[in-house]
């Protein structure tokens, strides 16, 4: 990859930062700098932007429980959202080549229902970017999104082999015999270790039993990289191997971002197209909302999941290239598509920053549309005869339980947002009940009542810490509240906030280990 590109890619995402927005704009911002300048996309940057999104979908799949896409208000919005927003989109456009624009008129309505089709699609990498950076993809409203957007690749991958000459070849019927395989595998996983050897087993099972295989006998190898995932979901090593492939992918993506901005300074007719179909955006995000609302889920789930979805896909950007190649649809419609990718990414990444800000809002209206009996994963929440509170189930937040249960006998109660974990720890004699510490509704769904006395703050991320400590001040009782943190920068803020005690992780844990040592050296 040319210098240019790493460096361009730096100083977009230093300047997206320092304006508060994620990296991935200014990504693709530098992509859009680096085209007015005359470079274009070469065969490394795009093998690095297909690893990128290949590693992606195959940590999505190292996290995902399968059965929450059999939920009704995962398989439900994704369903009729897809239905109705291809006919809205091809109405609409018709209605906008009425007025005159080029690259619409004369356009059958077979290519506005495809155009309508490729729209309905949400980007799975810009999702997990943004759930990833406020480490909320395992809340309810990122495993909903989450799922929904899973159900949208189902769809894509179905319309991409029905469209293209290639078929899936005969030995592709062999593909479910890598489900009885999954425990040989899942069993390497755990035995084989940390360090360069489980990355190593990572990269060969998302690039050659995922891609590669599938690709071999004529399925789409995004498809295999991501059912790869699924099946070693449950080994015990998985969330390891996810984060460590995490900065490999995260690397990856960049090129992603920027191939995007390379394809080239548009045409102002291509750009009249891409401004229609950016004005359609705030519906797609609308329509999700209101769907989640219709599936019993709350109106911050519902606002939040559908302002992630709220963006264009380059899934869609693969429909429109296969239906380019087949002649449905012009190469003019397709540059347009995929600047309206990325400016829907421009526009998107704000909006969810200041997602929020926009519910505090729209909240009092949105509660009144909710339905009176919710999913169980967003209904209020029971602490009656606890003590303490531990926000965050982690390693922390396990300890700090283990040491107010056993040592001091308090009764105290865990808030963790993944089910999984929910689960597991439950299995284990914890009580623990799912909530997210950082929704605003959590605290009104929360009988936090006199009898607390105590809450601890064990959140792996300060953003967590900050707004737990901001809803607290306005419960009206205010308990004692301690905290931790990674960095020691962070003491000063949660101080600030009202926290009565703050340690340093790592701090801690050498004072801790200096002090046993020299107690054991005295003894001895």
């Amino acid at each position: 990859m040319e210098a240019a590109f790493i460096v361009a890619a730096f100083a977009g995402g230093l300047a997206a930062a320092a304006v508060r927005l994620p990296p991935l704009v200014g990504f693709l911002v530098a992509g859009f700098v680096l085209s007015g300048l005359g470079y274009g996309p070469t065969p490394e940057l795009e093998g690095i932007a297909d690893l990128g999104v290949t590693l992606l979908l195959f940590t999505i799949g190292l996290k995902l429980d399968v059965r929450s896409l059999l939920k009704p208000e995962v398989w439900g919005p994704a369903t009729l959202h897809m239905g109705l927003s291809v006919a809205v989109a091809a109405l609409a456009l018709g209605a906008v080549g009425l007025t005159g624009l080029p690259l619409l008129q004369g356009t059958a309505w077979s290519g506005l229902l495809l155009l309508g089709f490729a729209l309905s699609f949400s980007s799975t990498v810009f999702a997990v970017k943004v759930l990833q950076g406020r480490s909320e993809l395992g809340s309810l409203y990122g495993r909903v999104a989450i799922g929904v957007l899973i159900v949208q690749d189902v769809f894509a991958v179905v319309f991409i082999a029905a469209s293209t000459d290639t078929r899936p070849g005969p030995w592709a019927l062999l593909l479910p015999l890598l489900v009885p395989a999954a425990p040989l595998l899942r069993r390497l996983l755990d035995r084989i270790g940390h360090g360069e050897m489980q990355a190593l087993f990572g990269v060969v099972a998302a690039l050659v039993l995922g891609y590669a295989l599938f690709e071999l006998v004529g399925v789409k190898g995004d498809l295999g990289a991501l059912a790869l995932g699924v099946l070693l979901a449950p080994a015990a090593n998985a969330p390891d191997l996810a984060k460590m492939l995490f900065s490999l992918k995260e690397l990856f993506l960049v090129g992603f971002f920027l191939s995007i901005g390379l394809a080239g300074v548009p045409a102002w007719e291509t750009v009249g197209l891409a401004a229609a179909l950016l004005v359609l955006l705030p519906l797609k995000g609308a329509l999700f909302t209101a769907l989640f609302l219709c599936f019993r889920l709350r109106g911050r789930t519902s606002l939040l999941a559908g302002a992630v979805l709220g963006t264009y896909s380059e899934f869609g950007l693969v429909v429109v290239a296969s239906a380019v190649e087949r002649g449905w649809l012009t190469e003019e419609r397709l540059a347009a598509t995929a600047l309206a990718v990325a400016l829907s990414f421009l526009v998107s990444a704000p909006v969810n920053t200041r997602g929020e800000r926009i519910y505090r809002s729209v909240g009092p209206w949105l509660r009144r549309r909710e339905r009176a009996v919710l999913v169980p994963g967003d209904r209020p929440i029971d602490l009656s005869g606890a003590r303490a509170v531990v926000l965050g189930m982690g390693r922390v937040g396990r300890g700090a339980y283990d040491r107010l249960r056993e040592a001091h006998g308090v009764a105290v109660v865990g808030v963790e947002h993944d089910p999984a974990t929910v689960a597991r720890l439950r299995r284990a004699g914890y009580r623990v009940v799912e909530g997210d510490a950082t929704d605003s509704d959590f605290w009104d769904r929360l009988s936090l009542s006199e009898e607390i006395g105590l809450v601890i703050l064990a959140m792996p991320h300060q953003r967590g810490n900050l707004a737990a400590l901001e809803s607290l001040g306005a419960t009206g009782h205010r308990p004692v509240v301690a905290g931790v943190v990674s960095h020691a920068e962070e003491i000063g803020e949660l101080r600030a906030r009202g926290a009565d005690e703050v340690h340093h992780l790592y701090g801690e844990a050498g004072r801790a280990l200096a002090d046993d040592a020299v107690r054991r050296t005295m003894e001895g």
